[in-house]
């Protein structure tokens, strides 16, 4: 629970590191622990502890978090039932895979972009900038992790954990400094945007063109005047979470922060997206 939210210091890193791998082997477990249930196997627990130290420890992306007391109870409970929030994109597709083997997508994606259209997401003024009630949404992001579709009372839910799913991704959908640097010299230059979306990982590239598929429904001129959310205040909403700018710097996070809505907002006007019509 602890290597969730904190790290070791650097000095006592190698060491917990080496005792965590020592305990992975299955070995290591009491003898017939296969006939026991996986809460007791020893193993388990070492290779949960290995992957989350690996996140959060020396060359990590996680950075330490006060946690909630919320927060702790899911970590416990995700020691044994992984979450679809907080991995990468192929471990969401290994969670779903004997659920849904046949999915392209994470369906968790598909769930959540369906709920918001299905709660009037295209006739709600606001949709994506205002926020929704927080126990409502932790409450139904737990009902998500437990396979179930919780009920929403209105699209900003839905709408609030698309964008905590994307923030939290462990590696984003434009994936390293690389691809980030280019994405930030895009500007509106559309044949540069869809230049790197083509060379981004296959599921990444997936992923990503069916969310703008997605957005380019709300960028339409008859429901922007509904929703009041144009392509320019879509992309504000969605660029800190398509894109996370490797520098701790605040100055260059600030500077960078406009080169980002640049350049979703050219793919919401330029990407063609039909290859995503009606793909799950």
């Amino acid at each position: 629970i602890c290597l969730a939210f904190f790290p070791p210091s650097e000095t006592f890193f190698p060491y917990l590191l080496g005792f965590i791998q020592k305990h992975r082997d299955p070995n290591m477990d009491f003898p017939d622990v296969g006939r026991w249930p996986i809460h007791v196997q020893i193993s388990h627990y070492a290779g949960i502890c290995n992957k989350r130290l690996e996140r959060i420890g020396v060359g990590g992306r996680l950075s330490p978090k006060k946690p909630t007391l919320e927060d702790i109870d899911q970590s416990r409970l995700q020691i044994f039932r992984p979450s679809m929030f907080g991995g990468t994109l192929l471990e969401t597709l290994a969670i779903q895979k004997d659920k849904f083997p046949s999915r392209r997508l994470p369906w968790i994606l598909t769930t959540l972009t369906e709920q918001i259209l299905a709660l009037n997401g295209l006739g709600t003024e606001g949709i994506f900038r205002i926020p929704a009630d927080f126990d409502e949404v932790m409450s139904v992001k737990c009902r998500f992790d437990q396979w179930e579709m919780g009920v929403c009372s209105d699209a900003h839910v839905p709408a609030a954990l698309l964008k905590q799913w994307l923030r939290e991704l462990y590696i984003p959908l434009i994936p390293d400094d690389n691809f980030y640097n280019d994405a930030i010299r895009v500007g509106d230059d559309p044949n540069l945007a869809v230049s790197l979306v083509q060379r981004l990982p296959e599921l990444h590239r997936f992923v990503l063109t069916y969310l703008i598929r997605f957005l380019q429904l709300f960028a339409r001129s008859d429901i922007v005047t509904v929703t009041k959310m144009d392509a320019s205040n879509l992309s504000m909403v969605f660029a800190p979470n398509f894109l996370r700018c490797p520098s701790p710097d605040p100055i260059v996070i600030m500077e960078n922060t406009r080169k980002e809505m640049a350049f979703v907002k050219t793919l919401i006007h330029s990407l063609e997206t039909s290859s995503a019509e009606g793909v799950l």
